[in-house]
């Protein structure tokens, strides 16, 4: 499986040293404190660890004051209990949308500590995009009083496919202006920080199973339905990148065999009968102005006909290219997001008729189908967990 793409500053240098296996060790400790305070026997248990080096690594994070202990007794013997301290670790998550851009900044306790977003122009170039992220983010650091010194990492997300052998945006991308563009090296030379980037639908899926209330599930399909279509996929417990980072392209599944050309070359894919793009197409026919995704869910609650209308045909489709999927995964749960999350049952409902009906039978029925309670926030919220899971924490001082 090909890791996630990751910073270039913040790698642990040859894999089969002993400082490398130090800094892994480091980081099990510092991802089972995620959970909870917990004895340095509990932590032993959780991670494998030996007694002695769990104690030698709490010494060291101790000293780095990421964690802090505190005398307690388990089973009636004293013991020294580890907790996280929270804010000594903070990671940026950035969003980097078709026509938006949102920051966040989150602690070690999974707490936003700060939150901003904007729009941006349709067609915007990298730079740009980058250029406004790094005031956002000064911005934000000023407003919330959290030192850079405590920033572990950087995480981005794009909807589009990045090939994780050269960095770069390929072909496929919601941002065609950024195809070709190496965004890991032009945002760690901005930002001067390390930096770990993915697709923002694979990002929705880590948010899933970190933030949101799936955490725990080990096989999870996220899927974005925005003005693209993608899929995140957690399988086994871990991110699903395949053979070169581009995995999940669902919105490319042909549904209409002699359907409209795709962006992509291929004719009747799914994007084409079912992203907010073509519904938006569909239901402005003969108004100024297109109707936002905003205004697609209002008009829906509504009980507009043409909308309700267009919304069924969207969601059978989906269901039918999750049928597919699950056939060949069989997730435990499949969540929905992007920008219409909020219609709930309204897009849920023919999206499970279309998996039931195209799904074999057995797994249709054990495979649960829930909307992302996240919102617009699941792909930064992804991001930040994205710099938790793969920093260096424990050295970033």
């Amino acid at each position: 499986m090909v890791s996630t793409l990751r910073s270039t500053t913040s790698g642990t240098g040859n894999p089969g040293s002993q400082s490398a296996l130090r800094k892994l060790n480091e980081q099990r400790i510092v991802e089972a404190l995620m959970a909870g305070p917990a004895t340095q026997a509990e932590l032993s248990r959780q991670t494998g660890l030996s007694t002695a080096t769990v104690s030698n690594i709490v010494k060291v994070l101790c000293d780095a004051s990421v964690v802090a202990t505190e005398p307690t007794t388990s089973s009636g013997r004293r013991a020294l209990s580890v907790r996280l301290n929270s804010n000594s670790a903070v990671a940026v998550g950035i969003d980097f949308g078709r026509r938006h851009l949102r920051v966040v900044l989150a602690n070690l306790a999974y707490e936003v500590l700060a939150e901003e977003s904007m729009m941006l122009p349709l067609g915007h170039q990298a730079d740009v995009s980058i250029t406004a992220a790094v005031d956002v983010l000064d911005r934000l650091l000023a407003e919330s009083g959290v030192r850079r010194e405590h920033i572990v990492g950087v995480g981005a997300g794009i909807p589009g496919p990045i090939d994780h052998r050269t960095g770069t945006v390929v072909q496929g991308a919601i941002l065609p202006e950024w195809v070709g563009f190496q965004i890991l090296a032009h945002l760690e030379e901005r930002l001067g920080l390390p930096v770990f980037v993915d697709n923002d639908a694979n990002l929705g899926a880590l948010s899933e199973v970190t933030w949101g209330p799936h955490n725990g599930v080990e096989n999870l399909m996220f899927v974005k339905i925005g003005s693209g279509i993608g899929a995140g996929l957690i399988i086994n417990g871990a991110p699903f990148y395949g053979h070169v980072g581009v995995t999940g392209e669902i919105g490319h599944s042909t549904i209409v065999e002699h359907g409209l050309v795709c962006r992509c070359g291929n004719r009747g894919c799914l994007e084409t009968v079912a992203s907010t793009t073509t519904m938006s197409e569909l239901l402005s026919r003969g108004h100024p102005e297109p109707m936002t995704p905003d205004e697609i869910v209002q008009r829906a609650h509504a009980g507009s006909a043409a909308v309700l209308r267009v919304l069924d045909d969207a969601g059978l489709a989906v269901g039918r290219a999750l049928g597919a999927v699950a056939n060949l995964i069989s997730p435990e749960v499949i969540v929905i997001g992007g920008p219409l999350a909020g219609l709930g049952e309204i897009l849920l409902e023919p999206i499970r008729r279309g998996l039931l009906r195209h799904a074999v039978p057995l797994v249709g029925e054990t495979t649960a189908l829930a909307m992302s309670a996240l919102g617009a926030r699941a792909e930064a919220l992804g991001a930040a967990a994205l710099v938790f899971q793969n920093a260096d924490i424990a050295h970033h001082s």
